[in-house]
């Protein structure tokens, strides 16, 4: 009988405590961004950069060929469009500055 409740107590106290410790530890590294995912993401925001200059170019061509052409996506020429590509290209400076 006393084997068994110093076995229940060790449980109780020692092995519980360390489980949830341990998947605690775990969930909280999993949401962490690893360093390749950091590539893999600056890697699209690169091709997403080129990919909206060339947009940005088909559409010139579009409307030299026709006046009545309007994009009905984000212009790159106002203010209001291009404010949220500053934010991430300091956030972006920030992190290189950092390294």
């Amino acid at each position: 009988m006393d084997f068994e409740a110093i076995i229940i107590v060790a449980v109780l106290f020692i092995g519980l405590p360390w489980v949830i410790m341990h998947y605690i530890t775990k969930w909280k590294t999993a949401a962490t961004i690893t360093s390749d995912d950091e590539v893999l993401l600056e890697e699209l925001y690169q091709l997403a950069k080129r990919l909206d200059e060339r947009m940005d170019t088909v559409e010139r061509l579009v409307a030299s060929d026709n006046p009545e052409f309007r994009p009905a996506r984000l212009q790159a020429d106002r203010e209001i469009d291009n404010q949220p590509l500053r934010e991430l290209d300091r956030m972006l400076a920030e992190k290189g500055g950092r390294k």
